[in-house]
């Protein structure tokens, strides 16, 4: 990766955390939103190993455990 891809690959992660970070004051919808978005930035994240199909499979597992009432169910 070259320095300028580095550089716009902070930038999109960085935007991606500061609107997740906006997205959880908004209720329990905003932090389900929140989490995805946050789990995405990841993708743009060097110290990340971490694919499209990986954070679908985790958010898919993480919105039906909050479907069924939490894990303390």
């Amino acid at each position: 990766m070259t320095d300028d891809e580095n550089f716009e690959a902070h930038v999109k992660r960085d935007a991606l955390r500061a609107a997740a970070a906006d997205l959880r004051d908004r209720g329990a919808e905003g932090e389900k939103i929140a989490a995805l978005v946050h789990r995405v930035s990841d993708l743009y994240d060097p110290d990340e190993d971490t694919d499209p199909g990986e954070i679908y499979r985790n958010m898919r597992y993480i919105l039906q455990v909050a479907e069924q009432g939490g894990l303390d169910r």
